[in-house]
């Protein structure tokens, strides 16, 4: 069984999109992501460095999140999903891009897009 590191809510303003408009002028996006891993050995030395530290984590996804334009949800979710992987101890990861102020033509609340993967065995 696995334990679990969620953030949610992470903010950032970013370039993506399919239309010309999205890429100049940019939107936010906000980014949930819930990590896979065993903390057992992170409660029992109460030591940071047996865990992810969810502060780099953060950083790494704003810097996703407000880098390179993407055209897709779907490719910003894969960016977000592979650094949360590149962390040794994270056996899984969930990534949930939302893109609240879509170029969508009818009232809506949300878009988002979630992605799950696990990292392969070794």
């Amino acid at each position: 069984m696995s334990d679990r590191i969620t953030l949610t809510g992470i903010r950032a303003v970013g370039h993506h999109g399919v239309y010309e408009h999205e890429r100049r002028d940019g939107q936010e996006f906000v980014a949930d992501v819930e990590l896979e891993l065993s903390l057992a050995d992170a409660a029992a030395s109460d030591d940071v460095a047996d865990t992810v530290h969810y502060g780099e984590l953060a950083e790494r996804v704003v810097a996703i999140l407000a880098g390179e334009p993407a055209g897709l949800l779907e490719t910003v979710a894969d960016r977000i999903v592979r650094a949360a992987l590149a962390f040794e101890r994270v056996d899984a990861a969930s990534v949930t891009v939302h893109k609240p102020q879509a170029p969508i033509a009818v009232p809506f609340g949300d878009v988002s897009v979630t992605l799950t993967r696990r990292r392969e065995p070794r």
